[in-house]
């Protein structure tokens, strides 16, 4: 393990690497681990591609509910590549070790990116809601300006929230525990090891969580309980599900996304949910980007059409 000596402090050594103890001793599965992470990775960069890729070429996909999906497309392959190419590396090499300023970026690029899907997918439950509850002032209210706007301001606030937290982070020291009992440099974990106070840290961290998942949260569900309610005044059974159909699939990835996210961080960081906590944090940050392509597309009878009138 790599130390550098600190002049700041006596008998003092910084860490300059850590170990990701990841999903614990895989020895034995390294090889499948390997194979199945890589297919993973492969199916989640190729789905979103295609999303994006069908976007840009079908006219008919011009419209704001896609444009806010092929961004978050980009952003889901932004995503998966932040953890997984490190993770198969890690089963390929059996090498676990990851350096301090690679660990830190790693947890700004993740964690920055998880803020801006929060804003984004408040901002596409905010376009289903003019979709469904005000359909006249829907073109009006929901152009091309409007969309780009909310798109840029997503990932400004996700960056800015988070380079806060980065510039508090790389004033802590880390003396002597170097073991990240996960499979990749996480916000919580990480600060854990330090060895400096990190009352300030924490309470910046509740702040800009509060700042980054609450207002998007409740955009997210107040747009969907009038959506709902929207719904329900239809008295067709195939109005009904014409109406739904358009905001199922995105109600799908929210539940998903968010549902795993809140348990990750609400659930007791004891022992006991330590392993819990790495399946919920591998469901959103892992499996959730591969599954967004195939629930916009299988659930999604426009787009099942242009795949199929695509590929025949």
């Amino acid at each position: 393990m790599k130390l550098m000596k600190s002049s700041e402090q006596q008998n003092a050594t910084v860490i300059g690497e850590f170990i990701l103890l990841g999903f614990g001793n895989t020895k034995n599965l390294n090889t499948p681990l390997f194979l199945l992470f890589l297919i993973i990775y492969i199916a989640t960069v190729s789905g979103n591609i295609l999303i994006i890729t069908l976007v840009m070429a079908e006219k008919h996909l011009h419209t704001p509910m896609y444009f806010f999906l092929s961004n978050l497309s980009f952003l889901e392959i932004c995503y998966t590549t932040t953890i997984l190419p490190k993770v198969i590396a890690n089963f390929l090499t059996g090498n676990k070790t990851i350096s301090l300023w690679g660990c830190i970026l790693q947890m700004h690029i993740f964690c920055t990116l998880a803020a801006t899907e929060c804003y984004l997918l408040a901002a596409m439950s905010y376009d289903r809601y003019l979709a469904i509850c005000r359909p006249l002032h829907y073109v009006t209210l929901m152009n091309c300006k409007t969309c780009v706007l909310l798109v840029l301001m997503s990932w400004i606030t996700g960056f800015v929230l988070i380079s806060v937290l980065t510039s508090l982070l790389t004033q802590l020291m880390f003396c002597n525990q170097y073991k990240i009992d996960h499979f990749f440099c996480d916000f919580t974990p990480l600060i854990r090891l330090s060895c400096s106070d990190t009352w300030v840290i924490e309470s910046v961290a509740l702040v800009t969580s509060c700042l980054g998942i609450l207002p998007t949260f409740f955009i997210t569900v107040t747009s969907y309980a009038f959506i709902i309610q929207a719904i329900m005044k239809i008295h067709s059974v195939n109005g009904r599900q014409k109406a739904f159909s358009t905001c199922s699939s995105h109600l799908t990835v929210v539940s998903i996304f968010y549902g795993s996210l809140m348990l990750v961080y609400i659930v007791p960081t004891t022992d006991t949910f330590k392993n819990l906590n790495k399946s919920f944090s591998f469901l959103y940050s892992i499996l959730t980007p591969m599954l967004n392509p195939f629930i916009y597309s299988l659930r999604n009878r426009e787009v099942k059409v242009i795949i199929r009138n695509t590929l025949c």
